[in-house]
């Protein structure tokens, strides 16, 4: 999973505004726990994915999280001892004691698989759609060395893992006994270093090596406007961010799990969920000036 220039809405924005829908999304599930809120952070998610053509990506990590859901989803009942509605009955079991299943602990346990759901589907999308280099240079101004440091290590963790890849496959092609771990070792330090002399190269040529180098491309850099594509996401990540506090702040779709389940089903709760779940879909419906 990476990310990948195509030609959408959601791509086309710079990076500031497109991780700040991604974390607007993640923040609604962080503050509500009720389920149709964290649904519609769901629908929200997966289907800005479908509509900026990264669906198949987010299939494959949700394929991947699905274990780790249902695992917070099954443990939660048992480790939880809370609730008053005993749906199941194990008796006294060594180093556990009693071990009662409540109603309020099965559902507070589908709760927070859902809420982790939500936030893996929305941070996969932020890498999925944000431009890391981007995202990287926003914190140019904060420290710059740190900024290239991490761009590097970014950019030259799959390539080593492709070096490490090519190296495994020479090694089953190798007639007779495995290398010993000194030659292993020479091969692997020689080919990090020849890679460290290109890397160098390349910055230098980019004229990183240079006196003032940092405060020269700055200067040069000229800050794009912004788009219509721009400000539809950003207002649309404002919207929910305001949304989100604003229906916390006001009792909006308050939900209790504990002793017994309470929710409130009223329609402000059920705009909210259609808010959230409409509003980021809202951008992609202009695509002009998209190649």
């Amino acid at each position: 999973m990476g990310y990948r220039r195509r030609p959408s809405p959601l791509h086309a924005v710079r990076a500031a505004v497109g991780s700040g829908l991604c974390v607007a999304i993640a923040l609604v599930a962080l503050l509500y726990d009720h389920p149709l809120v964290l649904a519609a952070t769901l629908v929200a998610g997966i289907g800005a994915a479908v509509a900026a053509g990264v669906g198949r990506e987010l299939r494959r990590t949700l394929l991947f999280a699905l274990p780790f859901v249902a695992l917070v989803v099954l443990v939660n009942p048992f480790v939880s001892r809370q609730g008053l509605t005993v749906i199941a009955r194990f008796g006294d079991l060594p180093w556990f004691g009693r071990l009662d299943v409540t109603l309020e602990a099965t559902v507070y346990g589908g709760i927070l698989g859902l809420r982790a759901l939500a936030l893996i589907v929305a941070f996969a999308l932020l890498t999925l759609v944000v431009d890391p280099d981007q995202l990287l240079r926003l914190f140019r101004g904060v420290s710059f060395r740190s900024a290239l440091t991490a761009t590097l290590a970014t950019r030259m963790v799959p390539l080593l893992q492709r070096d490490g890849r090519r190296i495994a496959d020479a090694q089953r092609c190798r007639p007779g006994p495995p290398p010993s771990r000194v030659t292993l070792l020479r091969a692997v330090a020689s080919g990090a270093l020849d890679r460290a002399v290109e890397v160098a190269a390349a910055l230098e040529v980019r004229g990183y090596g240079g006196a003032g180098s940092a405060s020269g491309a700055a200067a040069r850099r000229q800050a794009a406007p912004w788009s219509r594509h721009d400000i539809a996401f950003a207002a649309v990540a404002v919207a929910l961010v305001a949304l989100a506090v604003g229906g916390r702040l006001a009792g909006v779709a308050a939900f209790e799990a504990y002793p017994r389940l309470e929710g409130d089903w009223g329609g402000a709760t059920i705009a909210l969920a259609a808010a959230v779940a409409l509003l980021p879909l809202l951008p992609f419906l202009d695509r002009r000036g998209l190649a």
